[in-house]
């Protein structure tokens, strides 16, 4: 048994009320000047003033003792949506968007989702790993605790099978909590542009789930009802029988177009619904009243170019709403969640404390880890970051850096 104290915290931390928190209640966060945790074997304890968590506790009692110095003290980051696990930059294609070039013109010169389905065909799987690892520690040094990563670059079975192997080995060869996320259903690719409720059935629903299944490396499966990709009856069908399957759901949704992927996402209960840009508010708030968590990516809104979602009143809708960086090669190269969290205050006009949940203890509810993880509780795990600065505020104040100076795993420091 290894018991650890931490004393001498400026502690700030949402409180699990057994659901994702909605309306005014994502703004509550707790505040424990003078706060303390004990950990034992990674699990806390104890936590609270330093008074009410040393009481009664003999020197014996405790292995090793840290004085954090008065140091504001946070859950550590949930990141609930990326697609980090990828073979190739993007960088040139970023290029030509900015200077004015559309997508659809970028396609055709071979650049977009497929041209990273190429590079994950052509790498090896070791060099793939060791890409998508070295990524994966940068997010780490930036108080990523725990991280989702899709597959998706793809779009076969075995490259699929591929790409969850290379998450899987992440989650066993890093700090992390790694939630592993099937996504096929990502595009559709070339040889069935015509044919792609054939590719939904035939290969996805026939073909693809049963062997990803059978590896057991993915727990969810995500689909991107859009128009030009999967419509919402393709993505119900996929959904339902990856629900039979045992997977957990999650949607890509109403990024351009209102297909009806956030009122699919109510339908369903899927666990989470993401970008949500052109979402209406009718789907939103139905959204809310089925505790399907909306998460948001401002950092993609960007990178792009785009109108941000709207925060400030998705909340006051009473959706739980959860924010993520959305690493990927193409629309968002960012694994920093400091930077969605400035982002999500400044340009989505969410509250510091608003944030501050959003981006843990929803974040955890969003990828099915709130039991343990996402808040500072007694029974969960010390994952925990200090702040270079008084309150969490500082993540929206000090722009373009973090302001995490040191991240703890199971209350082991790993940066």
């Amino acid at each position: 048994m290894s018991r650890k104290l931490f004393r001498n915290a400026h502690i700030f931390t949402p409180i699990d009320e057994g659901k994702p928190l909605a309306g005014a209640g994502q703004g509550k966060i707790t505040e424990l000047n003078d706060g303390a945790m004990l950990v034992r074997d990674g699990v806390i304890e104890k936590i609270g003033t330093d008074p009410s968590v040393t009481e009664g506790l003999a020197p014996d009692d405790v292995n090793e003792e840290y004085d954090l110095c008065g140091a504001c003290v946070i859950p550590g980051f949930v990141d609930p949506h990326t697609h980090i696990c990828f073979a190739k930059r993007r960088e040139d294609e970023f290029g030509k968007r900015l200077a004015g070039l559309p997508y659809l013109e970028i396609l055709k010169q071979g650049g977009g989702i497929l041209s990273s389905v190429n590079a994950v065909k052509e790498i090896s799987e070791e060099d793939l790993f060791l890409r998508t690892y070295d990524m994966v520690m940068k997010a780490l040094s930036k108080g990523t605790t725990t991280i989702e990563i899709k597959s998706g670059y793809g779009l076969e079975t075995e490259l699929e099978l591929k790409m969850l192997r290379v998450i899987g080995r992440i989650a066993r060869e890093t700090p992390l909590d790694v939630i592993a996320t099937f996504m096929g259903a990502h595009a559709v690719p070339d040889s069935y542009k015509s044919r792609s409720d054939e590719f939904v059935d035939e290969i996805l629903i026939k073909e693809m789930l049963p062997r990803v299944r059978e590896q057991g490396t993915a727990e969810f499966c995500d689909v991107f009802c859009e128009e030009g990709v999967f419509s919402a009856e393709q993505s119900r069908r996929l959904l339902k029988a990856a629900t039979a399957m045992g997977f957990g759901t999650k949607i890509h949704a109403d990024e351009v177009n209102d297909l009806g992927g956030a009122a699919l996402a109510a339908e369903l209960g899927t666990t989470s619904a993401e970008l949500l840009l052109a979402a209406s508010e009718k789907n939103l708030r139905a959204m809310g009243r089925a505790g399907s968590i909306a998460v948001l990516l401002p950092a993609t809104a960007y990178s792009l170019k785009k109108p941000y979602a709207n925060g400030r009143d998705i909340v006051d809708w009473g959706v739980p709403v959860a924010i993520a960086t959305d690493c990927n090669p193409g629309s968002c190269f960012c694994e920093s969640v400091p930077f969605v969290f400035g982002l999500s205050v400044m340009k989505m006009n969410m509250t510091v404390n608003e944030a501050l949940t959003a981006s843990t203890l929803n974040a955890a509810y969003a990828v099915n880890r709130a039991k343990r993880l996402g808040s500072l509780e007694v029974g969960k795990q010390a994952d925990f970051l200090v702040l270079d600065g008084e309150t969490p505020v500082t993540l929206a104040y000090h722009a373009g850096s973090s302001s995490v100076s040191g991240v703890y795993k199971s209350a082991a420091r790993v940066r």
